[in-house]
């Protein structure tokens, strides 16, 4: 019994031991004496999700968490430590390029526009207030003083033809003249056979004298060949208005005595108006004589009319800092009533280029970057160089070229989604902005972290 717990004893010291000794070896060689089991045959091309950059397959397809399509892995170092192969340098290219599905692109807000050729257009703003044309008013006189027999225009607002009467007055000394004038008429007639050829003179004379009053009293051709014609005066000489336009202003009533050369009725053509605008004085140096003008009333900016600028007045407003402009135009349908305000915008043609939507253009204060649209879904960021601005649109002097979709919103997500990526946003060279060698560098290998999980293969 004793000689068995010599024996027994030891043993199991020198087990103990070796389990521990051998503990001991595997503890300081775990991890270096085997690859992991989830790496990839070596020079095998791997594909992974921009979004879920642990997700890894050995062939294309998409991803299990996104449903987003996996692209090729770029390798972190070059083979062989020295320069990158083609393959390696055209995906360090594609590292800024973004995918995106359709189910992104709409939650992303993303919306794209055409890169055109166009002309940038400056637009000037202003105010104005209808007028009368005072080209096409008119006032309605008597010619001789009298009564208002008849009245044909009652009410302000009526539409008046110069063709048509307006009123009818008795005069004594249109009467009187209408009888002189059928007197000298008779009275040429007796003395036109006269033998002398100064009494037939003196008869034509009386006539033509006796017309001229007649006109004088603002009686017409017609009315004079009527009047010869009857052979008898007209008690009630018609008035006629000199334009056919509406009463704007009516100052008599029938029955009504009125002196020579008081005023009956104010007419004015509304089918062309005035309007006159107020431009800023910075402005004034863009607008000319002969520019078009599109004119929207306030109440009705549906509802446009065109019109030119006739006139640049000479004249500054201390008060506003404007300087009016007179824009004369049609009026069909009698749209523009005088007195109305409008809304008046001046389209000043600048520069010609590709014009773009301003919101397309990422500004880091040092570079522009807009995001292209290369193929449905990818992305890929341009360094532009900005010309001219007018309000919202941008002048693209190079960069991009003519029919190229770009981001016209949803282009910082867009970035922000290329830095989570990896290529960098508009912070790195990737989008062209750093020098060209610097893309083609080595980049260095990451240091192994026990913790990493960019080589999980899913």
């Amino acid at each position: 019994m004793a000689l068995n717990k010599k024996v027994t004893i030891p043993l199991i010291l020198i087990i103990l031991a070796s389990l521990a000794g051998g503990g001991w070896y595997a503890w300081q060689h775990k991890g270096h004496d085997h690859a992991p089991e989830n790496k990839a045959p070596l020079g095998k091309q791997l594909y992974t999700c921009p979004m879920h950059p642990f997700i890894l397959k050995d062939k294309p397809g998409t991803c299990p968490i996104c449903a987003m399509e996996l692209v090729k892995k770029i390798d972190a170092a070059p083979v062989d430590g020295g320069t990158r192969t083609p393959e390696q340098k055209k995906q360090a290219d594609m590292l800024g390029h973004v995918s995106l599905s359709p189910t992104q692109r709409v939650m992303a807000n993303v919306a794209t526009l055409e890169a055109k050729q166009g002309i940038l257009n400056k637009e000037i703003n202003a105010v104005g207030i209808v007028q009368y044309d005072q080209s096409r008013q008119a006032k309605v006189t008597a010619w001789t003083a009298g009564r208002i027999d008849r009245l044909h225009v009652n009410t302000v607002g009526a539409y008046v033809s110069k063709s048509r009467p307006v009123a009818e007055v008795y005069s004594p000394d249109l009467l009187a003249t209408q009888q002189e004038y059928l007197l000298a008429i008779r009275s040429r007639e007796q003395l036109k056979n006269s033998p002398i050829p100064s009494i037939s003179q003196n008869g034509e004379g009386l006539v033509a004298s006796a017309r001229q009053r007649l006109m004088l009293f603002g009686v017409k051709e017609s009315q004079i060949a009527e009047l010869e014609k009857a052979g008898k005066p007209n008690i009630r000489l018609p008035i006629y208005t000199p334009l056919s336009g509406v009463v704007i202003e009516k100052m008599v009533q029938q029955g009504q005595y009125v002196n020579a050369g008081e005023v009956l009725f104010n007419i004015a053509d509304l089918s062309r108006v005035w309007v006159e605008i107020d431009v800023f004085e910075n402005e004034v140096p863009f607008i000319r004589v002969g520019q078009q003008v599109e004119i929207r009333s306030a109440g009705d900016h549906s509802v446009a009319s065109r019109g030119r600028i006739n006139f640049i007045y000479p004249f500054h407003d201390p008060k506003t800092h404007t300087v009016k402009a007179r824009v004369e135009m049609p009026n069909p349908g009698f749209m523009l009533k005088p007195d109305m305000f409008v809304n008046a915008i001046i389209r000043v043609p600048q520069v010609k280029g590709i014009i773009i939507p301003m919101t397309a253009v990422i500004d880091t204060g040092k570079r522009q970057v807009v995001w292209v649209e290369t193929s449905p879904g990818m992305f890929e960021p341009r360094d532009v160089q900005v010309g001219e601005r007018v309000d919202d649109k941008l002048q693209i002097l190079s960069g991009i070229k003519p029919g190229e979709r770009v981001a016209v919103s949803g282009g910082y997500l867009i970035d922000s989604e290329s830095q989570l990526k990896g290529g960098g946003g508009t912070d790195h060279s990737q989008h062209g902005g750093g020098k060209p060698e610097d893309r083609t560098k080595p980049v260095p290998a990451k240091k192994k972290d026990p913790l990493n999980m960019d080589d999980m293969k899913m």
